[in-house]
């Protein structure tokens, strides 16, 4: 019981919305309790499967009265971790989580240094493809998502419109990472995240 505790304790402790492998937690616990415990917190209801050992902390909408789907994002980095994949979110999908693209997407595509894979996530598709990463520097998502995003839209297309809807779905308090971070990318596209990371 005690190690039950400890383990729901560890997920709780990353907020609702985690997704996460076993491979998260064997590095504070042992493998065997580790499995026993989450089939345990599953067939409780604490947490949820999303996909062949993938889980999740999810949220829950009080206005809808449900759970809500995994976010997409992070279930794609879970995978990462899990199989020890580099990733870089194609520049599509960039523009669909940005809020920059009007299509309904039902497949998000991640180019990885792993071998070609396709997940069903609650009905939307997770498709990695092996490919040559050239943006895989960036250690946080938000970079890597921006500039991807920014390239797709090409030069040309950069409004104060684009700008300002990018900045609207990016967290503040990383702007300095993220200007930090993304120095290497091309001169336009870094003059438009600075343009980005400005604050009001």
């Amino acid at each position: 019981m005690n190690l039950y505790i400890e383990i729901f304790k560890h997920i709780t402790n990353h907020k609702r919305g985690w997704i996460f492998s076993s491979n998260d937690l064997i590095k504070n616990f042992t493998r065997q309790g580790v499995d026993n415990t989450l089939s345990d917190l599953v067939e409780k209801g604490k947490i949820r499967r999303i996909n062949r050992g993938l889980y999740d902390y999810p949220k829950y909408s009080d206005l809808l009265k449900q759970e809500l789907s995994p976010d997409i994002d992070q279930v794609a980095r879970a995978f990462a971790r899990k199989f020890k994949w580099r990733i870089e979110i194609s520049g599509d999908s960039a523009l669909n989580l940005l809020g920059l693209s009007t299509q309904i997407v039902a497949k998000h595509i991640y180019l990885s240094d792993g071998p070609n894979r396709s997940y069903d996530i609650f009905g939307t598709t997770l498709e990695f493809k092996k490919s040559a990463l050239k943006e895989i520097g960036f250690k946080h998502k938000e970079s890597s998502l921006i500039v991807q995003a920014l390239k797709a839209l090409g030069k040309d297309r950069i409004t104060p419109e684009i700008i300002s809807k990018i900045r609207k779905q990016t967290d503040s308090k990383k702007y300095n990472k993220i200007l930090l971070e993304t120095k290497p990318a091309k001169i336009w596209i870094y003059e438009s995240i600075k343009k980005i990371c400005r604050e009001n």
